[in-house]
């Protein structure tokens, strides 16, 4: 039995030998196969939460192609580790009666699965190191996902302080007050957090609520002094209102000096004025009267609004009755020196002509032309006036007016060629 065990002993450990030599070249194959799965599933984990950091915040057309391109990596390393595991799986090393060849083929079926595994890995690190540039820029937006949100809390509460001290000295700002009761809702949003809602909405809405609650709390801020400011428009403007209203009951003595003195022609268009003008002022203070009754009820915007129209009111009922003392003024002067007002404006026409011609041995015509239908236009409206029973010195004013301001245009061309040569 001795010999016999003897014997068989030396048999199966000649056998067991290169049995196990291959069992621990399969073994070392398994090991190094399982190293690469590790590794593979290692890096497939980073890289996806690279790309969930990407997916939160970035919608644009290079991440989706990352994702998507993420994607059909996930099917080459399910399709590799699965090869790996039916490898695992067909392949028991430590079977007493594994054969050397078996052992082979379980070196070499694992081999294989080691390369594949290791082949997708290297792929994957060299689709990670490409997406650098879209990593770096959602880790950026990342980083201010916090600080944006506290900014915005930050905000919303600096506005409730403001607004708490309007409230103070006697300013409802109820408006207000209403637009910060607004946000309030997004607040709650954001407490939420961006995991709920994600990066860019939570990013967008951290940003819109900090401007808006910036904006009521600057407004409450400013609202004593708008108040102020309403207080002083309503006494300038009634103190405007009332003087231009004895101003127009001044016009039509000044318009029966205009029909007394001067042609139809003279003043026939500012027969209106003293009507308008009333009326301008007479709405002016009805719209006054509404703006303090705003004032008083703190429709501040109502309030702004109604002082606009007052003055642009006072403005047109200014306007006309200036018109007609101004009017006034002008005519008699040009009655009383008619030569003056042809000698300034043929001054005007031969400055111009000295200017185009100097230089020059002759004057360009584009310029020569128009100074010269000038200098026609005033002597036609010095002759339509002298001599005349009852001359129309608002149209000769009227003409001379036209005639410098042609030559004004004139001069403006020529410096303008001059500077640009």
């Amino acid at each position: 039995m001795v010999a016999g065990a003897f014997t068989g002993g030396g048999t199966r450990r000649w056998f067991g030998g290169r049995t196990d030599d291959r069992r621990a070249q399969a073994q070392e194959a398994k090991d190094q196969a399982a190293q690469a799965f590790y590794e593979l599933d290692t890096a497939q984990r980073e890289l996806r939460l690279s790309l969930e950091t990407i997916r939160a915040v970035d919608e644009s057309p290079g991440a989706r192609r990352a994702l998507a391109s993420f994607e059909e990596f996930g099917r080459r390393v399910d399709e590799a580790s699965h090869r790996y595991i039916e490898a695992i799986d067909a392949h028991d090393l430590d079977r007493d009666d594994l054969d050397a060849a078996t052992a082979g083929r379980a070196r070499a079926e694992l081999t294989r699965a080691k390369d594949e595994l290791e082949q997708v890995r290297r792929e994957l690190e060299r689709f990670a190191e490409g997406l650098g540039p879209l990593l770096d820029k959602a880790e950026t937006r990342l980083a201010r996902l916090a600080p944006a949100v506290e900014r915005a809390r930050q905000a919303l509460r600096a506005a409730s302080e403001q607004l708490d001290v309007t409230r103070g000295a006697g300013l409802r700002a109820d408006d207000l007050a209403a637009r910060l009761a607004a946000l309030g809702p997004e607040l709650t949003l954001l407490n939420e957090g961006a995991g709920r809602h994600g990066a860019t909405a939570t990013l967008d809405r951290a940003d819109r609520v900090t401007r808006e609650a910036e904006a009521v709390r600057a407004e409450a801020a400013r609202l004593p002094e708008r108040a102020a400011e309403i207080d002083r428009r309503l006494v300038s403007l009634r103190t405007r209102a009332e003087a231009l209203e004895t101003r127009a009951g001044q016009v039509e003595p000044l318009l029966s000096e205009l029909r007394r003195g001067f042609t139809l022609a003279c003043w026939e268009d500012l027969q209106q004025v003293p009507e308008l003008a009333e009326r301008n002022v007479t709405q002016a203070g009805e719209r006054l009267t509404e703006a303090r009754a705003a004032r008083q009820e703190q429709r501040w915007a109502d309030a702004t609004a109604l002082l606009a129209t007052v003055r642009a009111l006072l403005n047109a009922a200014d306007e006309g009755v200036s018109a007609v003392g101004e009017r006034l003024r002008l005519l008699e002067a040009v009655r009383k020196d008619p030569g003056a007002e042809t000698e300034r404006t043929r001054f005007a026409v031969r400055d111009a002509q000295r200017l185009a011609m100097a230089g020059r041995h002759r004057p360009d015509p584009r310029h020569a032309g128009p100074l010269d239908a000038a200098a026609a236009r005033l002597d036609r409206a010095a002759a339509a006036v002298e001599g005349a029973r009852h001359p129309d010195w608002w149209r000769f004013l009227r003409e001379t007016q036209a005639v410098r301001e042609d030559v004004a245009r004139v001069v403006a061309a020529i410096r303008e060629e001059r500077a640009a040569g």
